[in-house]
Parts: structure tokens; C-alpha cells; sequence
């Protein structure tokens, strides 16, 4: 992980201002999500909080990825583990990323390059998402041969509706930045990565540059909804995921056609 802070251009009103850019950054890996990289994306969750002149945040990733998804090391490690321990182990999981809600500020995902899986579901997780031309997004979960996590069954029908996030979640689909703008999961497609941090920053200066600190932080918490709400989504997403660990062989199956670079054969 990485974190800076730059000055929040254009906040007259608070001239001490700044802004949190949160990178992950795992390049040879396409930024995919390990425990290690959770522990210090929580630890830099923190460390923006306590940081009291901080505006907001944009979330993105480093090289040409935003993020592959969950760690495959993590994956596999789960269909070795009890089902009690796997419910267990994916609620840390999904806590250590999904802290970023915490945040009091508004939280804006420059989606620079693919975003899938768990990946993905973070970018959702955000306030704003702006993605590059280049990027495709998925919630492929079931093509791996399991349960949605990450809150995709909580963040995605709040986003896109009930049938839109059904065709998502039920397919797993491949979709394009233009097709993310289309369904309101991307407020502004751009042409590069970097056009797509600077719209990303030049949307949390409009939210945060000129605005009662106060003021946005409590209709942030009105916007990202009912905390139990999320919670039950939490709790029944891991103890689906356990079920699918416990089965094994649709997983497994998916994993070595990764490795393989093959389509999978389900049983």
C-alpha cells in the first residue's frame, strides 16, 4: 500500500486542507487483495482518520490494474479450513478493505485499469467511482465457483437496482468502462489512467473543496446506508462462501484453469 496527501486545490474556505491518495500496490500481482495487503490498507485507513485536515480520498491502483481480485494464495488456503474458520476468516477478510466506510470523508475510486472480483467490489464500496477506457470490471465470483463477498450482494442492487445486479452477480459478466457509465456504476469515463485520477480528484474537490466538513459527513452516512443492513450481508455472503470452501471441487476446478489459463469445467 501507499499513501500521500496533496493539497486540496481550490478549498479557499479551508486552506489547510488536503487530500488522501490510497494506491494499491502489489504491480506484479495486478494488485491482488492478500491478508498482508488488507492489514496495511486498514493500517492507512487509520492513519487518514487520524489525519483531521483530510478532505477526502481517492482510492486507486498501481501499474496497469486497479485491482485482479482476491489473492489466490487465500483462496486456496480457505478449502483446507473448517467451515466455522472460513466464516470467520472471510469476515476479517472483507473488514480489513471495507473500512475505508469508516472514513468520515468522501471516498472516490479512480478505477485506472481492471477491477475484479473483491476488487472491484471495493471500488464499490466508494462514494464515486470514475474508470478509464481501458478498464473492464466484473463481479466474477461465480465463474470461480463461488459466493459473492466483498458486499457485492449489499453494494450492487443499492447501485444499479435488483434485476441489473441479479444479471451481474448471477453471470459474473465482463463489462466495460462504457457499459459501467451506462448502468451508473461510473459517474465519467475517461481516455487514460491518469485522465481518470485527475477527474477523480477534480469530483472529491467539487465534494469536499467549498463544503461544511460536517454538513458531508453526515449525509455520507445517510447515502451509504444502514450499517446492520451491511452486516447481514457480511454474515450471510461468509457463510455462503464457507459452503462453497466445504464443496471444494467447483473452486479447486477454477483455480487450476487460472493457472492453466483455460476455461473451467464445473461438476
Amino acid at each position: 500500500m501507499e499513501t500521500t496527501f496533496i493539497p486540496l486545490l481550490g478549498a479557499k474556505r479551508q486552506p489547510s486542507a488536503n487530500l488522501a491518495v490510497l494506491t494499491l500496490t502489489n504491480p506484479a500481482t495486478r494488485n491482488a487483495m492478500s491478508v498482508a495487503m488488507g492489514d496495511e490498507f486498514a493500517a492507512a485507513v487509520r492513519q487518514i482518520q487520524a489525519n483531521r485536515d483530510t478532505r477526502g480520498v481517492l482510492l486507486t491502483g498501481a501499474g496497469q490494474a486497479f485491482s485482479a481480485g482476491g489473492d489466490v494464495a487465500f483462496l486456496t488456503a480457505r478449502l483446507t479450513d473448517t467451515p466455522n474458520g472460513n466464516v470467520e476468516a472471510m469476515k476479517r477478510y472483507y473488514r480489513r478493505f471495507l473500512c475505508l466506510r469508516d472514513l468520515t470523508v468522501p471516498v472516490v475510486a479512480a478505477i485506472n485499469g481492471h477491477a475484479m472480483g473483491a476488487g472491484f467490489c471495493v471500488a464499490l464500496a466508494c462514494d464515486a467511482r470514475v474508470a478509464a477506457k481501458p478498464a473492464l470490471m466484473a463481479v466474477n465470483f461465480v465463474r470461480l465457483g463461488i459466493h459473492p463477498g466483498m458486499a457485492a450482494t449489499f453494494s450492487l442492487p443499492r447501485l444499479v437496482g435488483s434485476a441489473a445486479a441479479s444479471e451481474l452477480l448471477l453471470t459474473g459478466q465482463t463489462i466495460s468502462a462504457e457499459r459501467a457509465y451506462q448502468l451508473g456504476l461510473v459517474t465519467k469515463v475517461t481516455e487514460t489512467p491518469e485522465e481518470c485520477r485527475q477527474e477523480a480528484t477534480k469530483l472529491l474537490v467539487a465534494m469536499a473543496g467549498e463544503s461544511s466538513r460536517i454538513a458531508v459527513s453526515e449525509t455520507l452516512k445517510t447515502l451509504r446506508g444502514s450499517d446492520a443492513e451491511l452486516e447481514r450481508a457480511l454474515d450471510r455472503e461468509a457463510l455462503a462462501q464457507a459452503e462453497c470452501y466445504l464443496e471444494g471441487r467447483d473452486l479447486t476446478e477454477a483455480l487450476d484453469a487460472l493457472k492453466q489459463k483455460r476455461t473451467p469445467v464445473f461438476s
